[in-house]
């Protein structure tokens, strides 16, 4: 009974968020309801509890201000032009029915590594390539399904994105060397969803004239914009770009700032260089203003953006999870875990169960990466013996975990916070087509391949066939309780 009571914050803060409250609010209430239970229950002194709750907080600091610069970078590549140049190069290419899926679903992959916005690139990308389709005669449950797809690719392994950010902030790792363990996987996944796309436009014997794209715009209906006006404004700005024209050299930023992460530079740097780089290259443009617009207009609103919800949202959170390690509430499930395991790769597999349960119970992959987040990382610490390079390159794979099988994740869970946006987005931007929760299901290959793909290597250990992304092997590592 002592065991499920201490359950009672994660329930609440389950309930809340599948009730459609605010993270923000519901990371609070969670946590005011965690301190009350183990007080109550787990007899944990208030001051104890608070200690660790700030101690879990100063475990993700550095992460919050790199969500603070990734945020100013983000309003910069979205104002100075760099998506828009990506969206406009795509359109520049010959587009049929059987290929609107494929090229919608590579522009949005590249456009979320240089916002590091899912939810931003869907609303930017949905009214494009949903009314392009329709132009082409295309599927257009295919179509938004590779958008959705695509728009969580720079989630998972975006250098200036939140879940990247965090969750590799929870497991003690740097973001750069995340990124470079899972590139391989990552842009595999990519390659294998981009030949399923064009292979389903094959399949399904959509019409294969090419149609000139570049009038598309003309094509979306003023109600559209409108309605984006006030659901997300960023997104209006960038297809205004869209539409007037913007230099190709604008994506330069964006492939500056891949090659210095793939260099191996520090985060920080990597994402000072984005920032600069579309400045100048704005000027050079005409996108850009003076000095004083880059402080105010894009350095002070990402700083504002990230402080006002989402940096609050992740220190309560965090506090949350902090409570709830004092008082052990993980520890029948991490219990479990280990006795579900025989080898190291099979308790890492768990993990990754976990993460995707954790986030169908929460319905927000957010608060499943810093609510399991910890709990996987204490699993590992706690149950494994190994070298320090080895235990990192564990937890390296905890924190690809964690985010992979948010975003991912969220593409299969009907019920998710993920996909009741996407839909409202869809029903705004293109009305011709009713397009429900279950729809992003049908065609999803991104988020098909990228959890059932995780999660079998790392269970089979055929990890060890894809560069970087090899876990330590018996007996480099071995479970405790076999030692």
């Amino acid at each position: 009974m002592s065991a499920l009571l201490k359950f009672v914050p994660v329930f609440v803060l389950a309930g809340l968020m599948i009730s459609g409250q605010d993270a923000l609010i519901a990371a609070f209430l969670a946590c005011v309801c965690a301190f009350i239970i183990a007080g109550v229950v787990a007899k944990v002194k208030f001051q104890d509890a608070l200690d660790s709750a700030m101690k879990s907080v100063s475990h993700i600091l550095v992460a919050l201000f790199i969500l603070m610069f990734a945020y100013a970078m983000a309003e910069a590549f979205m104002s100075y032009g760099v998506g828009a140049a990506i969206i406009n190069i795509a359109l520049s290419l010959g587009i049929t029915a059987k290929s609107v899926a494929c090229v919608g679903f590579i522009c949005c992959c590249l456009l979320s590594v240089a916002t590091g916005t899912s939810w931003g690139t869907f609303a930017a990308c949905a009214p494009i390539f949903m009314w392009l389709s329709h132009i082409v005669d295309g599927n257009p449950i295919l179509t938004v399904c590779a958008i959705a797809g695509g728009a969580c690719f720079g989630d998972n392994i975006g250098l200036i994105s939140d879940t990247t950010i965090v969750s590799s902030g929870i497991q003690g790792v740097e973001v750069i060397h995340r990124i470079r363990h899972q590139g391989v996987w990552s842009v595999g996944c990519l390659v294998l969803s981009a030949i399923c796309f064009f292979a389903a436009g094959i399949v399904m014997g959509l019409p294969g004239e090419t149609v000139e794209a570049a009038g598309v715009m003309a094509e979306i209906p003023a109600d559209v914009f409108a309605f984006l006006e006030v659901e997300r404004p960023a997104a209006l700005t960038l297809l205004e770009q869209v539409s007037s024209g913007v230099p190709v050299y604008m994506v330069v930023p964006l492939l500056i700032v891949i090659a210095l992460a793939v260099m191996g530079f520090n985060t920080f740097i990597c994402i000072g260089s984005g920032l600069v780089s579309s400045y100048v290259l704005g000027l050079v443009a005409g996108t850009a203003g003076s000095v004083q617009s880059l402080l105010d207009d894009i350095i002070y609103v990402g700083f504002e953006g990230a402080g006002a919800w989402v940096i609050i949202m992740m220190m309560w959170v965090a506090a949350f999870g902090g409570v709830m390690q004092k008082m052990d509430a993980f520890a029948p499930l991490a219990a479990l875990v280990v006795k579900m395991s025989k080898k190291v790769r099979h308790l890492m597999g768990w993990n990754a169960v976990l993460s995707l349960l954790g986030n169908a119970a929460l319905s927000d992959e957010m608060a499943q990466i810093v609510t399991i987040g910890p709990v996987i990382g204490q699993i590992v610490d706690e149950n494994v013996e190994g070298s320090e390079e080895d235990m990192y390159t564990l937890h390296l794979r905890n924190a690809t975990f964690s985010d992979a099988l948010g975003v991912f994740g969220s593409q299969l869970i009907p019920w998710h916070v993920y996909l009741g946006f996407y839909v409202g987005i869809a029903a705004g931007v293109y009305p011709l087509v009713e397009i429900t929760n279950m729809d992003f299901l049908k065609y999803n290959f991104m988020a098909y391949i990228a959890v059932g793909s995780i999660i079998i290597l790392t269970f089979t250990g055929l990890d060890r066939f894809v560069p970087l992304f090899k876990l330590p092997a018996e007996p480099a590592v071995q479970l405790k309780k076999k030692a």
